[in-house]
């Protein structure tokens, strides 16, 4: 029996429990896996790049306000560095920095799981750049998965901004995330985002699909 097999065996069984008991959505959302990045305020810009210095867009991210920059930085902590981290645009107020769990402990930090943006009291680490060095005292995290949607979607759904629900995806690895984050904003395109940790573990990749389930 090959994979393709095994996986649509799995999808039946999965909706047949779900239609049983009422908590699947039905909707099928696309993946994307999110690695290791910045995001810089421009005060950090200047230091790390120059003086007003401006990030240059490398690609559109599937959000459309957002674009990943051709300019890379290093991260540096206690125990180790790891370098060609990418920048996410546009300019924030307050720096963040987004790690998997494996790269927190290659860097010697704690990071903690936490939703984007929520960033006190999370772990310090300096950045590098050509120009220059940042220490950030608190700043860097392992982002809570999370699903993106418009009203339009969550409305459709039956979701509610800051709603838990689950994903499932199938396959040789199949699984079900938990307490998947629901985050509406007009400008959001539905997409589920995980880290490289927990695609590697579910032998996930960028455009791969899951199912919702409240």
């Amino acid at each position: 029996m090959d994979s393709s097999q095994i996986e649509r065996i799995t999808r039946l069984v999965v909706q047949e429990f779900s239609n049983g008991t009422n908590q699947n959505v039905n909707c099928d959302i696309p993946i994307g896996v999110s690695a290791r990045h910045v995001h810089l305020a421009q005060a950090h810009v200047d230091v790390l790049f120059g003086l007003g210095y401006q990030l240059t867009k490398h690609k559109n991210l599937s959000i459309p306000s957002q674009f990943a920059a051709n300019e890379r930085v290093k991260l540096v902590g206690h125990k180790q560095s790891i370098e060609n981290v990418c920048i996410l645009g546009p300019i924030r107020t307050v720096s963040q920095v987004e790690v998997s769990m494996t790269d927190a402990r290659t860097l010697g930090i704690s990071a903690p799981l936490r939703e984007s943006g929520n960033v006190k009291g999370s772990a310090p680490l300096s950045i590098v750049g050509p120009r220059g060095t940042v220490y950030l005292p608190e700043g860097c995290i392992v982002a809570a998965r999370h699903v993106h949607m418009s009203p339009d979607d969550a409305t459709r759904l039956g979701l509610l901004n800051g709603q838990d629900v689950c994903a499932r995806v199938y396959g040789l690895r199949a699984t079900t995330f938990y307490r998947v984050k629901v985050r509406v904003d007009p400008s959001y395109l539905l997409e589920l985002h995980i880290d490289t940790d927990e695609a590697n573990a579910a032998n996930i990749k960028n455009g791969d699909m899951a199912i919702l389930i409240k």
